[in-house]
């Protein structure tokens, strides 16, 4: 893998690192975690809350939404955005609303589903434990069952994920599913689980916290019932903006958790006004957008995967650990095992990521059953020094 070149020079990589406020002192590899806006985002966010304040009242109640859904003229800012967002999450912005992340989008959903006692709500031992929580508050309150499918660490072929779902999905009303998984750094079949789990009448939330900005995302052609994304990570738009899609049939059912002005008045309209918050992280999200797609997306996508898929062979093979993710299952993000020496707990991950964070170096550090984990976060600021510099640190901590 090398970098993506222009005339004069590469295009990507550690020079990158002053189009965002991030310490240069810091090799940051955790872009994943909050992510990380560039300079430029965070400048329009800024002029955009000067705007608001020159006249807050008519930007936020008269331009900013329709509660009543039932205005004619120009749209309002926040659809307006939306429009502009939707072809590059595959989908019709009719069907989108904006939320703060992917855990408020879950909760909107999972509590809006008109779920009892006997119904059965499906997670995963892979799923990010927020939603998890989600999921379990809502079944405890519906009266409902949660359980949890287990599946397989990095390493399994994809179809295993399907058969391992396929085989959990007995009696169950909804899935809850990771488009791209959190601390293991997944791309699951998406599309063959939504599949099998329709062929069972199970409702499909899938969970894309990490996935526009990351991969490209076509969200009609997953064939979910709802889809939730972050903005923020991966995608440049100020903390804190996500999305969430919903098809068509289902947006009579779905409620924000925080019930306003828009009550019964549609979608949109119960979404887009939840009472005076913040609007400039969600409007700035197109221009996030534009950004990334200026910096080319097929360049973008192919450099920050590249040196993920470096990042899992190297750190492996530096470390002495195994490496078997097939690589169609990784985005810009890829999880690997650390030496058995540095322990397995909680408290061992937290000695470790310690001793890290006192050299200046970012990344996270997870517990597992018999080692430790990371995962690393791959964006265009990060290159091949900054991983072997990881590989060095972590080394000398375990003495390989």
């Amino acid at each position: 893998m090398s970098n993506v070149l222009i005339e004069d020079g590469p295009r990507f990589g550690a020079h990158r690192r002053t189009d965002w406020l991030l310490d240069p002192a810091v090799t940051y590899l955790n872009h994943g975690t909050v992510g990380a806006p560039p300079r430029r985002v965070l400048d329009f966010q800024r002029r955009l809350q000067d705007d608001i304040e020159r006249h807050p009242a008519r930007f936020m109640l008269r331009e900013l939404a329709d509660p009543t859904g039932a205005a004619e003229g120009e749209p309002p800012r926040l659809r307006q955005a939306l429009a502009e967002l939707a072809p590059f999450v595959g989908a019709a912005a009719g069907d989108l609303v904006f939320v703060d992340n992917i855990t408020a989008g879950a909760n909107a959903v999972l509590r809006s589903l008109p779920l009892g006692p006997g119904d059965r709500i499906a997670v995963t031992s892979l799923g990010y434990g927020g939603v998890t929580n989600a999921a379990a508050y809502a079944a405890r309150v519906a009266g409902a069952d949660l359980v949890t499918i287990e599946l397989p660490g990095p390493g399994a072929p994809a179809h295993e994920y399907v058969e391992r779902i396929v085989a959990g999905l007995g009696g169950t009303r909804v899935l809850v599913v990771d488009h791209m998984t959190a601390s293991t750094a997944l791309i699951l079949p998406l599309a063959d689980i939504a599949r099998a789990a329709h062929d069972r009448s199970v409702i499909v939330l899938a969970d894309g916290a990490h996935v526009p900005g990351n991969i490209p995302l076509d969200i009609e052609s997953l064939g979910v019932d709802f889809y939730a994304a972050n903005l923020h990570k991966w995608a440049w738009a100020p903390r804190s903006s996500g999305l969430l899609w919903a098809a068509p049939e289902h947006h009579a059912v779905l409620h924000p958790p925080v019930i306003s002005w828009g009550l019964d008045n549609g979608m949109a309209a119960e979404f887009d006004l939840l009472g005076t918050r913040d609007p400039s992280t969600h409007l700035s999200a197109p221009y996030a957008v534009e950004l990334l797609r200026a910096e080319g997306l097929d360049h973008l996508y192919a450099y920050n995967h590249g040196l993920a898929w470096w990042a899992g062979q190297h750190l492996a093979e530096r470390w002495g650990t195994m490496f078997a993710t097939p690589e169609a299952m990784i985005g810009a993000m890829v999880a690997v095992a650390l030496p058995a020496s540095l322990g397995a707990s909680a408290a061992d991950a937290e000695t470790v990521r310690v001793a890290l964070d006192a050299q200046k170096i970012e990344a996270p550090i997870y517990p597992g059953p018999d080692r430790l984990s990371t995962r690393v976060s791959a964006q265009i600021y990060c290159d091949r020094a900054d991983i072997e510099r990881f590989a060095d640190a972590v080394a000398a901590l375990a003495g390989c």
